[in-house]
């Protein structure tokens, strides 16, 4: 998993504060854990963890995202599940299964966790919705992937700042400005005045 947006981020506010949010997940992804998962390896935002049942590690992410949601100044997150089998050579994981977790999360976008077959399967288990997107052509995957959206993305904020992708509540934002048909709130008076300067660069952001 991974801070969604955290290139534009880093662009808008700067490389020091964009490392302090890095770790910040770092620590926030620790503290979610519990026994239930563990972190093997962190590469700037991202974030790879490995559990021994799909149920585990389905409740630890389950408990990030709320402990995410419990922070209005902090981006959306995005996640990619798989279970199998994996080898383990001097602390680090390595097969096929690692390799369709990191493309699966390649494909989420901010707030959504996405999953194979496997791990919806124990996901509607749980409770938990488990939609359907089809399959799909993974990056040097050969057959294609059932990939499924799960319902655990109902993050509060309801406003991102189209500049540096930070999620944020309207009434709590540091400036609104609207350009065409949408209305846009801002994390700061910088990322709302590089939006007035520049609106056509920011409104397609994803």
């Amino acid at each position: 998993m991974d801070l969604a947006g955290f290139s534009a981020l880093t662009e808008a506010h700067g490389d020091e504060a964009g490392a302090d949010l890095a770790q910040r997940f770092a620590a926030m992804t620790q503290a979610a854990l519990c026994d239930e998962a563990e972190v093997v390896d962190t590469i700037g935002d991202a974030v790879f963890l490995v559990s021994e049942t799909a149920s585990k590690m389905i409740h630890a992410v389950v408990r990030l995202w709320e402990a995410a949601d419990a922070a209005p100044d902090f981006p959306a997150l995005r996640a990619g599940l798989h279970h199998g089998e994996a080898v383990l050579r001097d602390s680090r994981w390595f097969g096929t299964s690692v390799n369709i977790a990191a493309r699966v999360a390649a494909l989420a976008s901010g707030g959504h966790v996405l999953a194979t077959s496997v791990v919806a399967t124990t996901a509607r288990a749980e409770g938990i919705v488990a939609d359907p997107l089809g399959p799909m052509v993974l990056k040097n995957i050969r057959e294609r992937i059932e990939i499924y959206s799960l319902g655990i993305n109902a993050q509060s904020a309801t406003a991102i700042d189209p500049v540096c992708r930070m999620r944020g509540r309207p009434e709590l934002s540091a400036g609104h400005l609207r350009f065409g048909e949408r209305d846009h709130w801002f994390c700061s008076l910088r990322c709302a005045a590089e939006f007035a300067t520049h609106p056509e660069a920011h409104v397609d952001a994803r």
